[in-house]
């Protein structure tokens, strides 16, 4: 029986295993998991063939992480091969599971993802955090984070480890919140007020975003800008299968953009930034209606009905965005620019404005936009699947407690 997971330590993310016969070892511990994971089930033998490993040594690695509770066997592979038919892997639905939890201007959200990627677990609740203490707020996130575990802990799963997003600027210690203007948050270390047991991540949720684009949206390029918006707007460039994080780990704050220099006053300091007009309360305000529960669920309503000032306001954002992103376009040539979080449920009438600025001002051939299926789940799926991802990339750090 493996450890209890609130033992384990954060599993390879980011880390380089050394080019040693140990370090050789967790890699290929790694390789079996993806592969397993990608296109399984799978026998021992097809496995081999796949990572171009012995049969002999594939099986040493499959019976280390079936006693540690990663893999599971199925039983006989469906007739119709040739040879002796061999028992199918697959990974195991019980054990680890990734702890995702998101911060948000207005609502608090906590999920369990297993290794097969799949929820087992959810928890939300409906508040406004804007202006609020962390302490509170991360008291009530706590409360979340300990019934999203207790659900998947009846479902056969431990904690792997935390990971949390949030609106604003993160250190590259993945721990503290330097700024979040819509929070009003600075300088915040989250892990004193978060579970402590658990291993933890803070990052950006722009940046959680753009990974659940990448490892489960549908034929995700391996270099694209994702845009995600709530109240502000954050962007996280992906080069080759990787978030550039920049210098500090600030890369992204396309919201923050000045798209009119001489415009409106933002949380920020600066002026006339995109967030102060594509900013779902900044549409809002361009449309003459009143903030409520669900801002965008008000805005396509009332768009769909043919509301001329939602409407203009909406195309309006979509002239915005598409003066912000030709800068980032031209500055980084991204295959395709992917359209996340609220901005997904505007897209009808965001898009055509967006596309006509970027096409006329962009410098090369007019880059692709697209929307993302995963609309404003992204984050929270992001980071969730980031603690699944390490068990995936490193699973030796929780077999060797098997």
């Amino acid at each position: 029986m493996s450890a209890p997971l609130h033992k384990a330590r954060p599993a390879g993310q980011g880390r380089v295993l050394p080019d040693t016969q140990q370090g050789m070892r967790r890699r290929n511990l790694s390789r079996v998991m993806h592969t397993v994971r990608d296109e399984g089930p799978l026998s021992r033998a097809a496995v081999a063939s796949r990572i171009g490993l012995t049969r002999a040594a594939v099986s040493t690695l499959v019976d280390e992480l079936i006693r540690a509770g990663l893999l599971e066997e199925l039983g006989p592979e469906r007739p119709g091969r040739v040879g002796r038919p061999g028992s199918a892997l697959a990974v195991s639905g019980r054990g680890p599971a990734g702890i995702g939890a998101e911060v948000g201007v207005d609502h608090l959200a906590v999920c369990a993802v297993d290794l097969r990627g799949e929820v087992r677990a959810r928890a939300v609740r409906h508040v406004a955090n804007r202006d609020r203490s962390p302490e509170p707020v991360l008291g009530e996130l706590t409360g979340l984070i300990h019934r999203v575990v207790a659900e998947a802990e009846d479902e056969g799963l431990w904690p792997a480890g935390l990971a949390v997003a949030v609106p604003g600027l993160v250190a590259r210690d993945a721990r503290t919140v330097v700024r979040a203007p819509n929070l009003g948050w600075l300088d915040t270390d989250l892990g004193p007020l978060l579970p402590g047991k658990l291993p933890l991540t803070v990052a950006n949720e722009a940046n959680f975003g753009a990974l659940a684009e990448l490892w489960l949206g549908e034929d995700t390029p391996r270099d694209f800008l994702h845009v995600s918006a709530e109240i502000g707007i954050g962007a996280a460039v992906v080069v080759d299968g990787r978030v550039l994080h920049g210098n500090r780990g600030f890369a992204g704050e396309l919201g923050h953009v000045p798209v009119w220099p001489d415009g409106p006053s933002c949380a920020c300091g600066g002026r006339g930034c995109l967030e102060q007009y594509a900013g779902e309360e900044a549409v809002l305000r361009a449309a003459g209606l009143e903030p409520g529960e669900d801002r965008v669920g008000l805005l396509a309503g009332r768009a769909e009905q043919g509301d001329a000032a939602v409407r203009r306001a909406l195309h309006d954002a979509g002239t915005a965005l598409g003066i912000a992103l030709t800068g980032a376009v031209n500055l980084l040539d991204p295959e395709n620019v992917v359209l996340g979080g609220a901005l997904s449920g505007l897209s009808p009438w965001l898009l055509p404005s967006l596309r006509s600025e970027l096409a006329r001002r962009t410098a090369g051939p007019s880059c692709p936009v697209s929307v993302s299926a995963l609309g404003p789940e992204g984050p929270l799926l992001g980071a969730a699947h980031w603690v699944v991802r390490g068990v995936l990339d490193d699973p030796a750090a929780v077999a060797e407690r098997g």
